[in-house]
């Protein structure tokens, strides 16, 4: 099979190396190269440091507006197209050039949370399961038919990050699975998406990270996981600006005032909420390291010495 991978972040890594294992990829395609870290220097995305380690050629066109990038991907004859957190709208004159069109690997199990952030959505809102869907794609935002999908359980105290890496490998199964049928000529059977249950994954914002305490703990503490390790949950305590890096909720009942630090121990700084109390077990001050509460009393005796 002759495919042609779109993915940019390290989620859609594994899933290229899966297309390779099955078929002969004969172009990657990626996001423009971007400015990143301190200096600001043109940084190439995951799947094109994994793509050149191949030798196998890639194309960063800003869009795919124009006749001449349609042109090349005409070119190259491909087969099928895999897509993997691109980030580029494909539009259907695109779609349609493949053989067998356009697949994609998305990290939900659809029609919940579509778009661009389920991972840390199906956290923050506290769901038990989640998993990964090899969809059939057509014009709209991942309302195609579903091909192949896996589900898993959400750990309990399970973050943004280690679920990100966990879906990462499963959807490389998936699609790996999914390449094997279509390698036999077995065609796997579309299955329509329900009306019902679509819920949306709107894109993460640095604005959101802002703990807001009069909101339930439970609530809280599924930000605080969902967001790690980005944006990273941050919250003002007993006069300090803090990011979070783990913290629990507790069932208990308080007459305090929200954001009120009611005890710190070496088991974790417990804050009134607008219902419950959030226990913060890993916090990190600013221009430091992410450290346990313990630690972090190490140096703020002044807390336990008033409780």
């Amino acid at each position: 099979m002759r495919l042609v991978f779109a993915g940019t972040p390290d989620f859609a890594v594994p899933c290229l190396r899966a297309a390779a294992q099955k078929g002969e990829v004969v172009a990657v395609y990626t996001q423009p190269d971007r400015p990143a870290g301190r200096g600001r220097e043109l940084t190439p995305s995951p799947v094109k440091r994994e793509a050149l380690l191949r030798g196998i050629p890639v194309l960063q066109p800003e869009n795919f507006r124009s006749a001449a990038s349609k042109e090349a991907l005409r070119a190259l004859q491909p087969d099928l197209m895999i897509v993997v957190a691109y980030g580029l709208i494909l539009p259907q004159s695109v779609l349609d050039i493949p053989t067998y069109g356009c697949w994609n690997v998305h990290a939900s199990l659809l029609p919940r949370w579509r778009g661009a952030a389920p991972i840390q959505r199906a956290i923050e809102a506290g769901d038990a399961r989640t998993g990964v869907c090899l969809m059939q794609m057509e014009k709209g935002l991942d309302t195609g038919p579903v091909l192949l999908s896996q589900a898993i359980d959400i750990g309990e105290q399970e973050t943004g990050g280690q679920l990100h890496d966990r879906l990462s490998a499963l959807g490389a199964q998936v699609l790996s699975d999914g390449l094997g049928l279509l390698r036999a000529d077995i065609h796997p059977v579309p299955q329509v998406q329900p009306e019902d249950g679509v819920t949306y994954a709107h894109k993460l914002d640095k604005s959101e990270a802002r703990l807001d305490w009069s909101q339930p703990a439970h609530a809280l503490a599924n930000k605080v996981r969902a967001f790690n390790p980005w944006p990273m949950a941050e919250a003002s305590v007993a006069g300090e600006r803090l990011r979070l890096h783990g913290a629990i909720a507790l069932d208990e009942a308080h007459g305090a005032e929200p954001g009120t630090l009611l005890r710190a121990s070496r088991d974790g700084l417990d804050v009134a909420c607008g219902a419950g109390v959030l226990r913060i077990r890993v916090l990190q001050r600013e221009g430091g390291k992410a450290i346990t509460a313990a630690d972090y009393l190490n140096g703020r005796r002044d807390l336990v010495a008033d409780r």
